[in-house]
């Protein structure tokens, strides 16, 4: 079977990104029990308000343009010993299509939408990436990528870094699991739903420390989220 030119050019883009980028990974693992029941809560009311549905997608990005805040310097590209730090975050959001290959739409100054304009922004972007209507600006000018592969069950994934760019966060399925719940009175084990992050990241230019304490912004992000909003 012969390959696709897109899927040529994905084949070229991933093996140059393994050639440039010195990969490496930090792994945490989140309890979302509350923001899931949040969600569960309060979806119904925002799709009747915003006529959009309430995925977990947005809610995820928010988390991760929060974390780049912190770590301003993973918004960052390199061309050849000059560190290029952008000052707007265009988050890129891999994205699955029917004939097996993938597409990245960029969601242009997310650090400037909040969470229905970022919930607007990923519904019409995923459609119009399925239905292969995007324009070729909207695949352009990344800073950062997220890729939820917890969309085909899996726990997690080790994602390759999207050239220019510095990361890539793998998000995983939302699962139930035993855990261990600390309270005054003793620890006892409980239900909670969880998740697994991996961030992959260009140790030429980014530490582990780093790389660790980006992705432990984003997961305490996700277990702190205000679950006071509504719609």
């Amino acid at each position: 079977i012969e390959m696709t030119r897109m899927g040529k050019m994905i084949s070229d883009h991933m093996v140059n990104s393994r050639k440039i980028s010195a990969h490496v990974q930090s792994f945490v693992e989140v309890d979302v029990t509350d923001l899931w029941d949040w969600r569960e809560r309060v979806k119904g009311k925002f799709q009747k308000r915003e006529q959009e549905k309430l995925t977990f997608t947005p809610i995820f990005i928010a988390a991760v343009v929060q974390a780049l805040k912190e770590f301003p310097l993973l918004n960052s590209s390199v061309v050849e010993n000059t560190i290029i730090q952008k000052k707007g975050i265009n988050i890129g959001m891999a994205t699955a299509l029917g004939d097996g290959n993938l597409i990245v739409p960029v969601i242009k100054n997310t650090d400037h939408l909040n969470l229905v304009g970022l919930a607007r922004a990923v519904n019409d972007l995923s459609i119009r990436a399925r239905e292969n209507k995007l324009e070729p600006d909207e695949v352009q000018g990344g800073t950062y990528t997220v890729t939820n592969v917890g969309n085909f069950g899996s726990i997690t994934g080790i994602p390759i870094i999207n050239q220019p760019q510095l990361g890539i966060l793998a998000i995983g399925v939302i699962r139930k699991m035993p855990a261990v719940i600390e309270t005054a009175n003793g620890d006892f084990i409980g239900i909670r739903r969880k998740m697994m992050l991996c961030h992959s990241y260009d140790h030429r230019i980014i530490n582990g420390a780093m790389g660790g304490q980006f992705v432990k912004a984003v997961a305490d992000a996700l277990e702190q989220w205000d679950t006071s909003i509504d719609f």
